[in-house]
């Protein structure tokens, strides 16, 4: 059994504490053995969940679940004798403290300048990550390549034809070999990449257009699943 001692009001150094007492020998099993990967859609679950609380108790719970992904993987990280929170702290203070010179003192530049200067970026691409879904990561793409100075350029490449030997995601190679034998897989490829395309575009222009195209949807979806809702209680009263 773990002592932890019961308060009026826990802090954050609390959560800290109970967060490695839930990890450490003796603890929870299943807390001990998730990692980055294992615990990662709770993470993006958590944030998205946050972000769509209005009432001040929910958000509260909400942002609460999201500290404690942050927690978690920081844990995860001390134990492996790379980092601590105070490391995570020490280099979001000092990011900030840089990318915002007109508070702080220093270089005079945008923020896309600071950044490309902290990161080091060999391409406006470099650093998406490959783990958020399709589209908000062809909606960073497209915001990536519109602030390059080379965007004119740059944009030409989603005229390009797909290239054949491109790296899929979501193709087995079992799959494409029996697709390529039955002589299918050209006219299947073909036809989706054009609806890939049709999105694409439609990503640029809600971008030209200042449309955040993932709040949209989002959006959009709600506005379905509470016709929905309304559908399916009509249908239980008739």
């Amino acid at each position: 059994m773990i002592n932890f001692t019961s308060k009026p009001r826990y802090a954050l150094d609390d959560l800290i504490r109970l967060v490695h007492a839930l990890r450490a020998p003796g603890g929870c099993p299943w807390d001990a053995a998730q990692t980055h990967l294992s615990i990662r859609r709770n993470f993006l679950e958590e944030a998205y969940e946050a972000l769509d609380c209005d009432d001040a108790a929910m958000l509260r719970e909400e942002l609460g679940d999201v500290l404690l992904q942050v927690l978690f993987h920081a844990d995860i990280e001390a134990d492996r004798g790379r980092m601590t929170i105070d490391d995570i702290a020490d280099a979001e203070c000092r990011k900030l403290i840089f990318r915002h010179p007109f508070l702080f003192g220093g270089e005079n530049a945008s923020w896309d300048e600071l950044k490309q200067q902290e990161k080091h970026r060999k391409s406006v691409l470099e650093g998406i990550s490959r783990v958020q879904g399709a589209l908000p990561r062809a909606a960073k793409v497209v915001s990536r390549i519109s602030k390059s100075p080379n965007a004119d350029r740059l944009f030409a490449a989603f005229d390009e034809p797909a290239a054949a030997d491109a790296q899929r995601d979501d193709v087995h190679p079992q799959a494409a070999n029996q697709s390529e034998s039955s002589g299918d897989n050209s006219a299947e490829r073909e036809k989706a990449d054009a609806y890939a395309d049709e999105i694409l575009a439609v990503v640029r222009k809600a971008r030209v257009d200042g449309i955040d195209i993932e709040s949209a949807l989002r959006n959009r979806l709600r506005d379905v699943e509470e016709k929905v809702a309304l559908i399916e209680s009509e249908i239980n009263n008739d």
